[in-house]
């Protein structure tokens, strides 16, 4: 497994394509099994505070009286804030050195995490979303090159699948774990950030002291700098179908983020922030598992499956809300992990095998924009229309969208494997 395939729960760390490699060797003492867990929990941190708002959600649009397609463009601010970090800090730990970044970045998460036990409404919610979306893409991107560079066997395959299995891993136990917390504490709205401050700051207190800088800091180039967006000509059909399956299984998780607790309450009938993380636990936790599980199969086999259990998750999710049933939908959210993990996975593999050297962090980069804007793009139009039409026609709706990719994505990879075939 090449070194990229880390990146597939964590978009931005490609940015730090560069020096990640050339550091390996220029600091062997640094490597340290305590350093490196420190990091792989600090990222399943970053990714666990992302995901803890989604149960709250339905708290929020009831004490501040907002509409769905509020709902979900503040949970998109989120995404906004990490394609902004995508775009401007790519290399930044490459210049002025993976600590700095990691507890620069902590330290600013932590501070949107002040902002949402202070919110008293909804333009609060909004500036908390995107910093907490900045301050991830940045920790992230450092973290991700720097879990390679800190493991002390220089496993490259073991810290690629903590890099991408502590992402979805963390989304899920976030959701859950927030979801309990509001269940049966006083101040549901606050105790959650509360707690989450305090694991962040025991963090950046182990990062300061047991976690070694990996790279020679190269300065130079400004601290922020665009990351350029390329894909090479002869890549191009191959990109559209990474994309097409990113799409797909990233707008399923911008769905089930953002609209979970709505579903739950509005067309389920069931008023339980827990189950809300339940929920969302079934879907991201499951994919990662998935991810782990078959690690070991081709990105054709991976997409093709994916494809496949994407369709059949959304049909059983769709067979629910008719049915009022919490089991049969939760049936569903395991299903659709499954497509969300293999699908991404498939497809971010191919996206990385396909792309040229020289222009593969930029094409990277590029495909993990389309995977954000997947994130939150469709549910924010999810969260318009819902007014209109009503929540149940609004996922119907949804579900099939996303179904028609993901059979665009199956019949793209088959057609595809076809062409390889004739072509040798």
């Amino acid at each position: 497994m090449k070194r990229e395939d880390s990146r597939l729960f964590d978009g931005v760390a490609v940015a730090e394509r560069s020096a990640a490699s050339q550091s390996l060797g220029k600091h062997p003492g640094a490597r340290s099994a305590f350093a490196f867990w420190v990091v792989a929990a600090a990222m399943a941190f970053a990714l666990a505070a992302s995901a803890v708002p989604s149960p709250l959600y339905v708290d929020y649009q009831a004490q501040w009286q907002f509409s769905a397609a509020t709902l979900t463009s503040i949970y998109a601010a989120y995404a906004g804030g990490v394609v902004v970090a995508l775009l401007l800090s790519g290399g930044l730990s490459d210049r002025i050195g993976r600590r700095p970044v990691l507890l620069g970045s902590v330290a600013v998460l932590i501070a949107s995490l002040v902002l949402f036990v202070f919110a008293s409404g909804v333009a609060w919610l909004y500036v908390a979303r995107g910093v907490q979306g900045l301050a991830t893409g940045v920790f992230t991107g450092a973290a991700g090159a720097a879990l390679t560079e800190l493991h002390p066997r220089s496993d490259h395959r073991f810290a690629a699948m903590v890099n991408s299995t502590s992402g979805a891993l963390g989304i899920a136990v976030g959701a859950v774990a927030a979801g309990a917390i509001a269940e049966f504490v006083v101040f549901p709205l606050r105790t959650p950030y509360v707690l989450l401050a305090i694991v962040a700051l025991v963090l950046v207190t182990a990062i300061a002291l047991r976690v070694p800088e990996t790279v020679e800091r190269t300065g130079g180039g400004g601290v922020l700098r665009l990351q350029r967006l390329k894909i090479p000509r002869e890549i191009r059909g191959q990109f559209a179908l990474a994309s097409l399956g990113a799409f797909a299984a990233w707008a399923v998780a911008g769905l089930y983020l953002g609209l979970g607790g709505s579903i739950a309450k509005e067309l389920l009938q069931v008023n339980n922030h827990l189950v809300v993380g339940l929920v969302i636990l079934s879907m991201q936790g499951v994919g990662g598992v998935a991810q782990v599980v078959f690690t070991r199969i081709s990105n054709v086999a991976a997409s093709l499956a994916g494809s496949a259990a994407l369709i059949a998750g959304m049909l059983i999710a769709a067979m629910a809300l008719p049915l009022s049933s919490p089991v049969v939908f939760f049936a569903g959210a395991i299903v659709t992990g499954i497509g969300f993990g293999l699908t991404f996975m498939g497809a971010t593999r191919r996206v990385v095998q396909a792309a040229p050297t020289h222009a593969r962090g930029e094409t990277l980069a590029a495909y993990f924009v389309v995977a954000y804007v997947a994130i939150s793009a469709p549910v924010v139009a999810a969260g318009f229309v819902s007014a209109p039409l009503g929540l149940a026609t609004t996922f119907y709706l949804f579900a099939v969208t996303i179904a028609l990719a993901a059979v665009s994505t199956l019949v793209g990879t088959v057609l595809s494997r076809r062409a390889d075939r004739t072509s040798r």
